[in-house]
């Protein structure tokens, strides 16, 4: 294994440049993950990343010997820094003592799923951790496809991840999406939230085909969009808040689902009973 203490080296820099820079995770295709969990994540559905890089007073912590050993065996390059050139490359403030450089899945690179019935279109959600946020409850809630608009937050950067906490390598990830081409094609209800709505989230059949849309922390939905969606729903707030964020928007609206999905009645075939209306 490699032992890495300047600055000045190559790889390093490309770390430095990864971590902070979205034109140039664009450029190479790569991204940096912090931690076990995320690691283990991109391991399951996608293979092994290109490297494994840990800092040097981590190196002997058990579970990342664990996975050191695991990487060792399929001759994965693993690069040991020194604990200062570490806390300098590492993308987030409290490092976990192991990131991995990944490259960044094609769009659809994972496998279809059986039921491909629940997407979710994102339009200009610029905060990281809230768009994170979105996809973890998405992929918990059986999403299999996000579009995203010009204008969201890097999905692929550190930030974004750690929040997602691997829901990246659950769902099929679609960017720089024509959200309003993608609502006209989708063959279910695409439903738009609208603090402006009359018809409330929890009269509403979720239990067939749904898209769901969301807008801008601040601007919320475009007015094309809006067109494009053929339901606009309001979450009913029984407090003085004017609003929810849009990942506890998100949350809300995927779960109502899920509870639906739940609670409808099947058919002898298995095939969800449940009707739109």
């Amino acid at each position: 294994m490699k032992l890495i203490s300047s600055r000045d080296n190559a790889f390093s820099k490309q770390l430095v440049k990864l971590a902070g820079s979205a034109h140039q995770r664009r450029a190479t295709g790569l991204t940096l993950l912090d931690g076990i969990h995320l690691i283990h994540a991109y391991r399951l559905a996608l293979g092994r990343p290109k490297n494994l890089i840990v800092s040097e007073s981590s190196y002997r912590n058990k579970e990342i010997k664990q996975l050191l050993a695991e990487q060792d065996e399929e001759e994965a390059s693993v690069i040991v820094l020194s604990d200062a050139l570490f806390r300098a490359v590492s993308p987030v403030k409290t490092p976990t003592g192991v990131i991995a450089l990944v490259d960044i899945p094609a769009q659809g690179a994972l496998p279809e799923r059986e039921e491909d019935n629940f997407w979710v279109l994102l339009e200009a959600i610029q905060d990281p951790g809230n768009l994170g946020s979105i996809l973890r409850s998405a992929a918990a809630a059986g999403a299999s496809n996000i579009y995203l608009s010009d204008g969201c937050a890097d999905v692929w950067s550190p930030k974004t991840l750690r929040a997602a906490m691997g829901a990246h390598f659950l769902v099929r990830i679609h960017e720089q999406s024509d959200l309003a081409s993608v609502a006209r094609t989708f063959s279910g209800k695409v439903i738009a939230t609208s603090l402006r709505a009359k018809n409330s989230l929890y009269r509403t059949c979720l239990t067939g085909p749904v898209a769901f849309v969301f807008g801008n922390e601040g601007m919320g939905l475009s007015d094309a969009l809006l067109q494009a969606a053929s339901d606009q729903i309001v979450i009913p707030m029984r407090g003085c808040t004017e609003s929810l964020n849009a990942a506890a928007a998100a949350a809300v609206c995927f779960f109502e689902r899920v509870r639906q999905m739940s609670e409808a009645p099947t058919d002898t075939t298995g095939h969800n009973g449940g009707q739109d209306g």
